[in-house]
């Protein structure tokens, strides 16, 4: 079905899958696939085209198969997105798993989705805007989820804060923006969104 897709900045994400995020005045819920666009300009067009395809497939699976608990990234999910062409890997890599609650992927040469993507830009279709933010310099597998509905795609970490004994840090959920303080290093998870915090 139709969702909406929107850019978001925030998490340490390439992009995340959100089950009925929003909703129209008459009450109609709405799906979301957010795409993060600090890193449209260090991705090649075919791998940020590719996290939009890794949302889709959680986008088919919350309508149409059934999701893992949780964070989990499930054989379902994992069938589904070799079947167009995108190999699923906690690393990123040739090796990694293809299961899990941190997954990532790579694209299959010479598959589904490469012949798909090489026809969709032979065509002239590119994205003209980048962000102009600075690029975040360190990567983390992440996978992020909203009521069971899943995502995985390796994101950029931001600086994380200098440990200080006795200091709290903010921390922070990228999708509704509530914030919590604990201490240097803790990993917390949003109760509503069920996302990673980030530390602020």
């Amino acid at each position: 079905p139709n969702c909406l897709i929107t850019l978001q900045r925030k998490g340490r994400t390439f992009g995340y899958f959100c089950r009925k995020r929003f909703v129209r005045d008459d009450g109609t819920p709405c799906d979301e696939i957010a795409l993060n666009p600090v890193h449209f300009k260090s991705r090649s067009l075919e791998e940020s085209l590719s996290t939009l395809v890794h949302e889709m497939v959680h986008l088919w699976q919350h309508h149409f198969g059934t999701s893992g608990r949780g964070r989990y990234h499930n054989r379902q999910w994992a069938d589904k997105m070799k079947s167009i062409g995108l190999q699923p890997s906690h690393t990123g890599a040739p090796g990694g798993n293809e299961l899990g609650d941190q997954m990532t992927h790579y694209i299959i040469e010479g598959g589904a989705f490469a012949r798909a993507c090489k026809e969709l830009t032979g065509k002239g279709f590119k994205i003209e805007w980048r962000d102009d933010a600075p690029a975040q310099t360190s990567t983390v597998p992440l996978a992020l989820t909203k009521g069971g509905a899943l995502s995985g795609a390796i994101g950029k970490r931001p600086a994380t804060p200098s440990p200080k004994a006795g200091k709290r840090v903010k921390y922070s959920c990228p999708a509704c923006g509530l914030n919590a303080w604990a201490k240097h290093g803790a990993h917390l998870l949003c109760g509503e969104d069920q996302l990673p915090m980030d530390a602020t």
